[in-house]
């Protein structure tokens, strides 16, 4: 990687050695604190769900006390999902004092570690520490990152860090870290053996790292092999879950890759759609000034990802709401940070350079009066050194032409000393715009029972099964059985439960009608006994 003289700071020297300054170390735990505020909230208002919090907050806490990681909302060992073998150290923590606010700390923990590699990566590019800084914080600020760290808890999120970390490891030749990095990534989530294997064809054909290149994509291809094939199919009895979502190409991962490539007409309407474009754009959106297509060859590790999302059938998969484009985001801010440091110009210049293209150029009258006497303006030593040192940290000619008063000559062109601050005004923007504010909002306009929602949650004396809705199933998972309304009958006997929770005034919208008829039934029925009552909130006990 070529480093630029003009990139350091006077003050501050490039050390790519140490492993954070002290402002990264700042920044990561701000973020820390902030992520796991908002995600520990969320449950704390009864917001939280059983898809996916309650799962794992359920299989943690039967690992940590010796039992089957059987969960009753899925039917089956928790292997047969994701084959996420990653979460069984998360287990030790609960050993220490079993409680959901473990994941919430571990997931904040992840997210915020990531931007501290993020910086290393920028260092190590070239790039200064206020623009190395900022780079970091443009990764927080990505909304995807505030989206995903409310929405419940996924094993997605242990392996950014990860994947940052195999990247640095590799740049850095350290392949030790780089096995121990890579083989995380695998125990994280079994699609992102994909990843992985695009890891090590960007390794080998663009990095010159042949040797890292075949690691990956060999441990990549084992464990893609061992998770699908294998394991999966044996803990749940059928294909992997995500298989549903791609139904038209096959009814199998091998029928669904095949078909991907020996029928491309298939997905052909996909790739190029209107839902993509807006896709992408909604990717990009949060760096897009700063990216040149030049660049764009380091998003070949984000092609499994995006590729999976854009030919789903299920829409949510190209949201940023949701975890589905993590494993790619590691990969966009390293275009930025090759952007910068090669000092590229981004997308702002290159439409900026395009529309000068159309317009008549205003010669300075300092080159006027050159150009009349004969002069060569830009050898005329008697100029100030300070406007032809290229030393200087001011210095940055794609990015940064400035006139003689020091202001930039267009909106894009932005000197240097003042681009940390437009990357994170325009990440800040993009933050407000995008992360998913509206549900942090929602959840105040469905509080006004949460007295009699956490004196309900206190009437479960037992570990007895538990039957109840969506929001309040994370509440209720540290026992071995624990059901959603819409995975049993109210017509049946309902013996495996002990307790049915039914908050009819605030009801997960999908089972709103089953909940009032499960209230109407219960009060019928003879082995139960309505405990407790309030604000629309009802506890039925087994007698």
């Amino acid at each position: 990687m070529q480093t630029h003289p003009d990139h350091p700071e006077p003050s501050t020297s490039i050390e790519t050695n140490s492993l954070f300054s002290v402002s990264i170390w700042r920044v990561m735990g701000i973020g820390t604190v902030i992520l796991f505020f908002y995600s520990s909230l969320r449950h704390f208002l009864f917001q939280s769900t059983a898809y996916d919090l309650g799962i794992y907050d359920q299989i943690i806490y039967l690992i940590s006390i010796g039992r089957q990681p059987i969960s009753s909302f899925l039917g089956f060992h928790f292997l047969g999902d994701h084959a996420a073998i990653a979460i069984y150290p998360l287990s030790l923590l609960y050993k220490i004092y079993p409680t959901v606010y473990w994941l919430f700390l571990v997931q904040a923990i992840c997210l915020s570690s990531a931007a501290g590699l993020t910086w290393k990566l920028a260092q190590l590019a070239g790039l200064n520490q206020r623009l190395s800084l900022a780079v970091a914080i443009a990764y927080l600020l990505y909304p995807e990152i505030f989206n995903i760290n409310l929405f419940d808890f996924h094993p997605d999120v242990l392996a950014v860090p990860a994947i940052f970390g195999a990247v640095l490891a590799a740049k850095q030749k350290k392949i030790i870290w780089f096995i121990i990095a890579i083989i995380w990534i695998l125990a994280c989530k079994a699609v992102l053996a994909l990843t992985v294997i695009a890891i090590g064809f960007w390794l080998i054909f663009f990095e010159q790292r042949r040797l890292y290149g075949m690691i990956a994509i060999a441990l990549g291809i084992t464990w893609f092999l061992i998770a699908t094939q294998v394991m999966i199919p044996l803990y749940s009895g059928q294909e992997a879950a995500g298989v549903s979502r791609y139904d038209y190409l096959g009814d199998s991962v091998f029928g669904v890759i095949f078909n991907t490539i020996i029928k491309p007409q298939l997905i052909l309407g996909k790739l190029f759609s209107i839902n993509t474009f807006v896709y992408l754009l909604e990717f990009s959106v949060g760096v897009i000034w700063w990216l040149n297509p030049q660049k764009f060859i380091v998003l070949v590790p984000a092609i499994p990802t995006l590729l999976l999302n854009i030919l789903s059938i299920d829409p949510m998969q190209r949201s940023l709401i949701y975890q589905y484009s993590l494993p790619a985001l590691p990969f966009l801010l390293l275009v930025m940070i090759q952007t910068l440091a090669a000092e590229k110009p981004g997308l702002a210049n290159s439409l900026w350079g395009l529309w000068n293209k159309f317009q008549t150029p205003t010669v300075p009258p300092l080159l006027m009066e050159g150009k009349e006497a004969g002069e060569n303006v830009s050898s005329d030593s008697s100029l100030p050194s300070e406007e032809i040192d290229y030393q200087s940290s001011s210095f940055h000619p794609p990015l940064a032409k400035e006139e003689r008063g020091g202001s930039s000559s267009h909106l894009f062109t932005i000197p240097h000393q003042k681009l940390p601050k437009w990357i994170i005004l325009w990440s800040s923007l993009v933050f407000l715009l995008w992360a998913d504010h509206t549900q942090v909002l929602g959840y105040f306009t469905r509080i006004n029972n949460w007295s009699a929602t956490q004196k309900a949650v206190s009437q479960i004396h037992t570990k007895g099964g538990v039957l109840t809705d969506n929001r309040l199933a994370p509440h209720f998972t540290h026992r071995k059985t624990i059901k959603l309304l819409n995975q049993v009958s109210p017509d049946f006997n309902l013996r495996e439960f002990d307790y049915v929770i039914l908050n009819l005034r605030h009801p997960w919208p999908d089972t709103k009608d089953l909940g009032e008829k499960y209230a109407t039934q219960l009060k019928a029925k003879p082995n139960f006994k309505l405990s407790y009552q309030k604000n629309g909130v009802l506890v039925f006990k087994r007698i």
